[in-house]
């Protein structure tokens, strides 16, 4: 059976308020297809950062690393954190505005097997529940930083198709500006990172 084709998002997808496009993200597809196979996750949990308006916000000052939030929407921003992790992140805004959305949690949809042996456990529910393991799942390192979001062989695609209930809530990690509630994910799917 031939594989499910994916439709990628287009740039003006990504070329909105951070909020709405972190909003709008829960339910479509992060894909990357490797040598290994193809990858594929529904997006349930996402994170916005806002830039200077946002102190939580990498882009908060203007820095080497943060200097891809300033670019062209539909990038894929890859950071490394708390020195043993990559982090996932699509920049949104017109260039020239500082946004980035962070994708916190995804529901294996395929290629399971092959995100089992990157992270090394069995458990579905442990495969792409948090940050970390999404981009340990997904094969997502460092190297991608830049790539674009739009098309493959790293790219995020429509999947909305059933309705999905979105919950807004505050960000999780962060020591500053939590009062907002800018942690959205869908209600009762079991792969969120904490509900």
């Amino acid at each position: 059976m031939p594989a499910r084709p994916f439709r990628p998002l287009p740039r003006s997808f990504f070329t909105r308020s951070t909020l709405h496009v972190a909003r709008d993200l829960v339910g479509h597809i992060l894909i990357h297809e490797t040598p290994r196979g193809r990858l594929a996750g529904r997006i349930v949990e996402v994170e916005a950062y806002r830039g200077p308006r946002d102190p939580a916000s990498h882009a908060y000052r203007l820095t080497p690393r943060s200097r891809i939030m300033w670019g062209k929407p539909g990038t894929a921003y890859v950071y490394f954190t708390y020195g043993n992790h990559y982090c996932v992140n699509v920049v949104t805004e017109r260039e020239g505005i500082a946004g980035a959305v962070l994708i916190r949690a995804l529901e294996p949809v395929e290629g399971v097997d092959i995100m089992r042996a990157n992270r090394g456990v069995d458990d579905e529910r442990f495969l792409s529940s948090g940050p970390g393991r999404v981009t340990q799942a997904m094969g997502i390192r460092r190297e991608h930083n830049g790539a674009d979001f739009t098309r493959p062989p790293l790219y995020l695609a429509h999947g909305r198709g059933e309705k999905i209930r979105v919950v807004a809530g505050p960000r999780i990690g962060i020591r500053v500006a939590t009062e907002r509630a800018w942690r959205f994910y869908a209600a009762g799917n079991g792969f969120v990172s904490r509900a």
